[in-house]
């Protein structure tokens, strides 16, 4: 069973003026973000230190640690709240 879509649609909302308003928790979830794209990445440079040669596995594995660190920065950076913001003041 489906909820109705008022109610699905303001949950989403509150969680999401959650993200947008609570500082701490964009700056922890950003930064295990982050974290997660080095530990990805540092295990994917373990691999090709030992001389295997690049596979299209590690290849994969370097661009998804490359993309989490992406989207850490751009929760911890906000820009739709901000870009918002510089469009109200125009």
């Amino acid at each position: 069973m489906s909820a109705p879509t008022g109610e699905t649609d303001s949950l989403q909302s509150k969680s999401r003026q959650l993200l947008e308003r609570c500082w701490s928790c964009r700056l922890i979830s950003g930064a295990g973000l982050m974290l997660s794209g080095a530990y990805v990445y540092n295990a994917a440079r373990k691999i090709m230190r030992t001389g295997v040669l690049m596979t299209p596995g590690l290849v994969a594995q370097i661009t998804f640690a490359g993309c989490l660190t992406a989207w850490g920065v751009v929760i911890i950076a906000n820009p739709v709240k901000n870009s918002q913001d510089a469009f109200k003041s125009v």
